[in-house]
């Protein structure tokens, strides 16, 4: 399984076309049902881990996905880190910069929210759209745009500094597939509250945010912060490429559970007393019991 980690991994200085990765790949896996059977598999270690990971307490990791509309952040989200316990999960979504927001720097938002140590955060979104969003519209001039790469590298090696392991993964559906993705949540009243006014509206962009994704994956992808670009079209492979690479990271953390804080043997010692006693009063209630039956 460590193919996907090496299928879909960008290599830092890397130059990416996003044409060359094929949307529908699913290498040879067609079982679904064996796909999604293996999926279960990982998900059960990874929440091991995760769990682990909280109780050593010295190392964190961030998970950004990133994605055109549609592209399957929430899914991925709801099939693979549902497993981790939420008291050392979180995750953060990036919604349009607020006033107080846009009236500071653009990592300013992302920097409180990313995971203590012993935690793990998923960025549903991202800083990354400073660098996608704006450039499509133009927000933001070339010059800037080329500060922001070099801001974002080195914010991320500041957290990487700090034991914080760093998976990017860019979900990469074609246009038709979102789509069709588009008219299923028509039909279906409970996915209406995810159809936004933008939705179409941005489709006319497409091509510029192809490109805009290629600079970034080609600028920010390196070895402490490495971005993968997961095939999307094919939901359950999309799920088991993401928790596979999920789980050769927090394997490869080499995470170690705490030296317990108290003196093992003089516990057990207690407890054995303890469950002496109980068993004890427990067989006193049955003879007092079967002596009042007589």
């Amino acid at each position: 399984m460590e193919r996907f980690y090496e299928k879909y991994i960008i290599r830092e200085g890397t130059k990416v076309d996003l044409s060359k990765f094929d949307p529908d790949d699913t290498l040879e896996f067609k079982d679904k049902a064996a796909g999604l059977a293996l999926l279960e598999k990982n998900n059960h270690r990874i929440a091991r881990l995760q769990t682990d990971l909280y109780s050593e307490g010295k190392q964190s990791l961030l998970i950004v996905l990133q994605a055109l509309d549609a592209g399957g952040k929430d899914g991925t989200i709801n099939n693979v880190f549902s497993a981790m316990n939420p008291q050392g999960c979180r995750v953060q979504s990036f919604k349009t910069p607020t006033a107080l927001e846009q009236a500071h720097d653009f990592l300013w938002r992302a920097h409180p929210v990313v995971p203590r140590r012993g935690e793990v955060v998923i960025f549903n979104r991202s800083y990354y759209e400073a660098v996608l969003v704006e450039r499509v519209h133009k927000f933001a001039s070339a010059e800037e745009l080329d500060y922001r790469y070099k801001a974002i590298n080195n914010f991320e090696d500041l957290l990487a500094h700090n034991r914080t392991r760093i998976v990017k993964f860019y979900l990469h559906i074609d246009k038709d597939e979102q789509l069709r993705r588009f008219v299923r949540r028509l039909k279906r009243p409970e996915k209406h509250w995810k159809i936004s006014s933008n939705d179409y509206h941005e489709r006319q962009f497409w091509d510029d945010y192809i490109e805009a994704f290629e600079v970034a994956l080609s600028r920010c992808s390196t070895k402490q912060a490495p971005w993968f670009v997961v095939p999307g079209n094919t939901k359950w492979f999309r799920n088991l490429v993401v928790s596979q690479i999920l789980l050769e990271t927090l394997e490869s953390m080499k995470i170690e559970l705490p030296a317990p804080s108290v003196d093992l043997q003089e516990t057990r010692r207690l407890a054995a007393i303890e469950l002496a006693r109980q068993r004890q009063e427990k067989n006193s209630i049955r003879r007092k019991f079967k002596n009042s039956g007589k």
